[in-house]
């Protein structure tokens, strides 16, 4: 018997290395990668953050924040935050792993986790902070002529910096990077 998408997906992120970062001056912040079956394809879970928001407003994130003080684990905090912009409750989530650490130009330290939902779901976005609920096909993500590479110079050497477009919004930035360190974690995977 074969292993469920979800399970293929939790042995390929046990299965990869995942790069940490060591730094103290990054406020530590948890996002939560939530990935589900929609009309028999896999998606991904995004939202349009509002212009009310404090940080990184119009743009397109996955659920998350800043670690609180009462958080008592970077998980908690990405669950936590995904309850709160998205209505997702933190026990209908299956957390299937880890992706790389992903240090922001906005000084923070991103965990990112990847769970699944069972779906259909019934999300209840926060008006303050979700302008728009996105649900991105992987295999749109995955398809090169909706993805760009730019190469950056910072601090001196070249830098990759993905970009993906889905449906007249432009992914980019640390939600672009932790997407394609999925992806690329994923490598061939199909459902």
């Amino acid at each position: 018997m074969s292993a469920s998408p979800t399970e293929e997906i939790r042995q390929t992120l046990a299965g990869s290395d995942r790069a940490t970062v060591e730094n103290g001056a990054l406020r530590p912040a948890g996002v939560m990668l939530v990935v589900y079956p929609k009309n028999g394809e896999y998606c991904v879970l995004l939202n349009k953050r509002t212009e009310m928001v404090e940080h990184h407003k119009g743009e397109i994130s996955f659920p998350g924040g800043s670690m609180d003080r009462e958080d008592e684990s970077l998980l908690f905090t990405a669950l936590r935050e995904t309850h709160e912009e998205m209505g997702i409750l933190p026990g209908d989530v299956q957390v299937l792993g880890r992706l790389d650490d992903m240090p922001t130009i906005s000084n923070f330290l991103i965990s990112a986790f990847v769970g699944t939902i069972p779906y259909p779901y019934n999300f209840a976005p926060s008006r303050f902070e979700v302008a728009e609920v996105i649900e991105a096909p992987i295999h749109h993500l995955r398809c090169q002529r909706n993805r760009r590479d730019e190469i950056r110079i910072k601090d001196g050497k070249l830098e990759n910096s993905p970009s993906f477009v889905y449906e007249g919004h432009v992914i980019f930035g640390a939600t672009a990077r932790v997407l394609a360190n999925f992806l690329d974690v994923l490598g061939d995977w199909t459902a």
